[in-house]
Parts: C-alpha cells; structure tokens; sequence
C-alpha cells in the first residue's frame, strides 16, 4: 500500500525557522519588513524542504494574482515588430519579475479607455509597466482615470509634469550630450540630427535639444536645416538620410535618434559612396545588440536596459505593497567604436570636458558630405 506524500507547508517552514507563519509568508514576499538574515534563513529551509508556495490560493486570499501587465506602445510600419531595443528592455523585466515570483502578462497598447478594469479590477494583474517611445498626453485621460482608480503602474518615458504616473526613464539630454560632445571632440562641425524630434516624441525631442545646446556652448550655431524627421526604423533613417544629402547642406557628422535609425543613415551614407567614419562619423543611441557588430561598428549611447528592467519591476511592486515610489532619471553612458572615427574603446566612457577650438562652423568640410561622391573605383 501506498502512502501519498504530504507536502511541506508554511507552518513546517515557520517552526523550523522559530518564526511565524506570517513572517514566512512575507519572507518569501521579499517583504522588506523581514529582516534579510530572517529572509535567507527562511528561504533555505524552503528550499531544503522542496517547498513550493500555492499560488492559486495565496491569491484568492490576498486578492493578487501574483502577474504584472506590460502594456507595449510601440509605433511602426510593421505592427507586429517590436524594436530590438524593446525587446532586450522586455528580456530584462521578465527575467526581474520571475525573480520576484511574478509572471508577465504583454499586450500591445490596449484601446480600451479603462486599462484598470482590463487588468487589475478582473485580477488578470496586479500592476502595470507601460513601455514604448512616443506621446503619453494621448493618453492623458486614461492615465488620469488609472490614478484616480488606485491603480499601480509606472511608465518607461520622459517625466511629464501635467500627468500622473510614476516615470523611470534614462536621461536622453545627458547621453545626447556626451554624443554631440565626442562629435565636437573628434573635428566634427557640421553635425546633423537624424530623429522625429516634435512634441509626440519627447524622447527625441530632448535628445535633439541637447545636442543644440552643446553646439551652441562650443560656439556653433546649431543649423535647423540639419535636423530631418525619422522614427525608429532603418528604413526612416535611410530615407532621412538621403533627404539630408539631396538638400547639399554640408555635414560631417550625424547625432541619431537610435542605433536603428543610425544604421539606416550609414547604409544610405555608404551607398552614396560616402565613407563612415572618415567622411561622416555617426553615433547612435540604445546599443542595441546589432551596433557592435555592425560595419562599421556603431559609436553609440548605452542605455542599461538591465537596470532600467530591475527598476520597473521593483517600483511597481513596491506601489502594489502600498510603498512610496519616486520618478527617476538613469544616466547612459558613451560607448566608442569605430563609426565615429575615434580610437576605438568598445566600453563605457565619459566624454572629456575639453574640447579642441572650434572651426569656422560655416566652412564646408572636405570632404563635403552634403554632395554626392561616386566611389572609389580600383
């Protein structure tokens, strides 16, 4: 005969560790209330015990369904793709919230005007990350009725004074600084912004502000005409690209909105028989897995997607635990290869605070990329 195995609970837990069933239960929340030492301790008889929590029931005594909703808004020609960069950023939170015993519910941008019911009203999720570049005040009434409703979310995107909401962002005016600055530090003068950079993309827009005020701080005024609209996407960059050299506006050097939209202008850059870095050095933003690997490799700015995935779990758990949570800026960093034209480091670095004196910022380099070259034929 048979004896069915009874499986270890949370009372076996608590009297081994000589605590109670409470403080195991939090413990194995990670419940800041528990002390660390208290929680590994419990946490190794656990797992010496094979215990494993019942999550069925866990929720339908606290009401949580133990999954977070990540709601995507990503705008491109294809719906079903998703930017690389979205992708790594997507890898990264799931791999936080099953750390935090926390599935993962994805869903593009719902058109639903009450994104609460949908989610958190019907116990599908306990809180929500909203993630994509673009206008979240078209969202604005719906963000509004999430903060009114008590709602837990928090949003990957620029801080936006007017609206509700818990942001974490990287700061895109500091990493496009250090962009426009290795630009200037490596002869650049005639710097072009390749991005949409109008008020329904604020990232963009912030980025393109900054490299404006570090042209205008090394005594160059920025030249509007430079700037050519692109959304995230090789084939935007590409064609922005190819509008920037038919107007024969000299440059020689771009600032891209993303690493996507950089390797579209380097394509273009190339097949117009332009050389890169030598006749037009590029940098980039994300480092997506592709920039390093690309030819020539990508110059661009490291956004830490690892860190950024970490934090937007860790901040809407801590609103679904009744914390208080503030907005936050994450600094990028520089990442130096070859498109550039510097000395090629491949890591993260700070841009120096000398710059060489300026050129004639009127006189067109040679050179000119804003007029096309046939290639060099052997």
């Amino acid at each position: 005969m048979r004896f069915k195995t009874l499986k270890p609970t949370s009372l076996d837990i608590a009297q081994r560790a000589q605590v109670s069933q409470a403080t195991v239960s939090r413990a194995l929340r990670d419940s800041p209330l528990v002390r660390p030492e208290t929680r590994a301790r419990i946490r190794q008889i656990a797992d010496e015990l094979h215990y494993r929590t019942d999550r069925s029931a866990a929720g339908l005594r606290t009401r949580r369904s133990r999954t977070l909703a990540l709601l995507l808004f990503e705008e491109s020609p294809d719906q079903a793709r998703i930017n690389p960069f979205f992708l790594n950023m997507l890898g990264h939170i799931t791999r936080a919230a099953a750390c935090r015993g926390f599935d993962l519910l994805l869903s593009f941008q719902q058109q639903s005007d009450d994104w609460h019911t949908d989610y958190e009203v019907c116990n599908r999720a306990d809180g929500l990350i909203l993630l994509g570049y673009g206008d979240y005040t078209l969202s604005a009434d719906r963000l509004r009725h999430l903060a009114k409703s008590g709602a837990h979310f928090v949003i990957w995107g620029p801080v936006i004074e007017e609206l509700p909401g818990n942001y974490l962002s990287c700061d895109n005016a500091h990493g496009a600084r250090l962009a426009a600055r290795h630009l200037l530090e490596v002869g650049r003068r005639r710097i072009a912004f390749i991005g949409t950079a109008g008020e329904q993309f604020p990232e963009f827009r912030d980025r393109y502000g900054a490299v404006c005020e570090t042209l205008r701080a090394a005594g160059i005024r920025p030249d509007p005409s430079l700037q050519a609209d692109a959304q995230s996407d090789p084939a935007e960059g590409y064609a922005a690209t190819l509008r920037l050299l038919a107007a024969e506006t000299p440059f020689d050097g771009i600032v891209a909105a993303s690493d996507m939209i950089a390797i579209g202008a380097i394509c273009a850059l190339q097949e117009q028989g332009l050389r890169v870095p030598q006749d037009v050095s590029v940098v980039g933003f994300d480092d997506i897995v592709t920039a390093a690997f690309y030819s020539p490799p990508l110059t661009t700015i490291r956004q830490d997607t690892a860190l950024a995935g970490d934090r937007l779990v860790e901040h809407v758990i801590r609103l679904i635990d009744g914390e208080e949570v503030r907005s936050t800026l994450l600094s990028p960093t520089l990442v130096v290869r070859e498109s550039c034209g510097a000395d090629s480091a491949s890591r993260p670095r700070a841009a120096s605070q000398s710059l060489p004196p300026p050129s004639d910022p009127l006189r067109a380099p040679t050179p000119t990329a804003g007029r096309r070259r046939t290639r060099d034929r052997p």
